[in-house]
């Protein structure tokens, strides 16, 4: 493979340069921690096609870094571009000290390519051995290592199976392997567990954590959204040819971060319809809590805020099947502002990351002989955040695929304008 000569794009052309501008963004760059930093990478076929639209990205050592987006979104063409498989029309940054294209450097990455295809008349084994020869692993290490990865991937009793015979499954546990085989820095896979059982799953996630210990960084692609949740230190969502979320889920979702309470009545009392039990707890929060019961906050519309997931309308269903007879704002020591909360027959909802914030409401519920079933620290899924990115705001549609103009959001810490 030809490697791609470096393509270096000027500091004032495209995004902004400056510090503040990237932390905006959800960019925040510290020097000698990034093993990955690219900024204002473009990419256009022909002359109507923009592909992708001034992407920033970063990838810290001894992360794991998920990026997510729709088909078409770009995250193939951006992954290419890393990997010198195609040119960009723009770009600037670094791979773990180089400029994009440097070919050395990519002796040091390993990747797992979505559609790959071995030779189908070599071995597992000898797939490993093979394209370790093609980065100058020596043999010894070779052979040392391919039976180390072959045992951590769960294919060792299959090794000398021709690659024709292997399962999907048994295919991808073969490319997590070779990506390994050279020790890599960094490590980028392109939907890792495509056919995998949920056994393998569970193995190559496990197989990611271990490489975070180790100090290598990983880029993940992904639709299994349930997967990158789970090992993702940070994230970021690719709409359109542009990045418009990057930073960790805690800042991605502290939009919708809340706390919920669910009670019940006492003994005979329990048969009570949902929007009896919805008066009786917000009777006993208004006795309990008194002056520190305030109107519900209203933004500069009048719409009552922080009710539901995406911090809207009161009239947020939260659990009980019924919408929120009420909502109001709750007064907290030490607090700089009131947080918002709601009601919505048994489950009171606290818009806070707080937990100090929670325990009067507690206090206030047990006094009034309600008995809490259960409390949760609730925050929107990764798929709320997919879903939100990939939604226009003011149509409420979701975006077509491809390359387009990208939605711009007008709240949530870590948005990409």
């Amino acid at each position: 493979m030809t490697a791609v000569p470096p393509v270096v794009m000027r500091n004032d052309v495209g995004l902004g340069s400056s510090r503040d501008a990237e932390m905006a963004r959800g960019v925040d760059r510290v020097p000698g921690d990034a093993v990955l930093d690219v900024r204002g990478v473009q990419k256009i076929y022909g002359r109507k096609v923009h592909a992708l639209r001034g992407v920033d990205l970063m990838i810290k050592r001894g992360e794991i870094f998920g990026l997510l987006g729709p088909n078409g979104a770009g995250k193939s063409t951006l992954v290419k571009i890393l990997m010198t498989i195609i040119r960009p029309t723009r770009c600037q940054g670094q791979m773990l000290g180089k400029p994009i294209g440097h070919k050395g450097t990519l002796r040091k990455v390993g990747y797992l390519p979505e559609h790959h295809r071995f030779p189908e008349y070599l071995s597992g084994g000898q797939v490993l051995d093979y394209f370790a020869a093609l980065s100058d692993v020596p043999r010894k290490e070779r052979k040392q290592r391919a039976g180390e990865l072959l045992e951590l991937v769960g294919m060792t009793c299959w090794k000398d199976m021709k690659v024709r015979q292997y399962s999907k499954g048994m295919r991808q546990r073969i490319g997590v392997a070779q990506a390994l085989m050279m020790d890599p820095d960094l490590v980028v896979l392109d939907e890792p567990t495509d056919g995998v059982d949920p056994v393998g799953r569970r193995d190559i996630r496990n197989i990611l954590v271990e490489l975070r210990a180790r100090g290598k960084a990983v880029l993940v692609n992904s639709h299994l959204l349930s997967e990158l949740e789970v090992v993702s230190d940070r994230v970021a969502v690719m709409v359109q040819g542009r990045v418009t979320m990057q930073g960790t889920l805690d800042d991605l979702t502290e939009y919708g971060q809340r706390y919920e309470i669910e009670v019940e009545m006492p003994g005979q009392e329990r048969d009570g319809a949902p929007a009896m039990l919805g008066a009786k707890v917000s009777s006993v929060l208004q006795a309990g809590l008194r002056e520190r019961l305030l109107p519900a906050i209203t933004d500069a519309g009048g719409a009552a805020s922080g009710g539901g997931v995406g911090g809207g309308a009161i009239g947020v269903v939260l659990g009980s099947g019924e919408a929120p007879a009420l909502g109001y704002s709750l007064a907290v020591t030490g607090a700089t502002r009131p947080i918002a909360m709601s009601i919505s027959g048994n489950v009171i909802c606290l818009k806070t990351r707080s937990i100090e914030a929670v325990q009067p409401v507690i206090d206030a519920l047990r006094t009034g002989g309600l008995m809490i079933r259960n409390v949760r620290d609730t925050r929107p899924s990764l798929e709320d955040l997919f879903i939100r990115a990939v939604t226009d705001e003011v149509t409420g549609k979701v975006l077509s695929p491809g390359a387009g103009d990208a939605p711009t959001r007008n709240s949530g810490k870590g948005d990409q304008r």
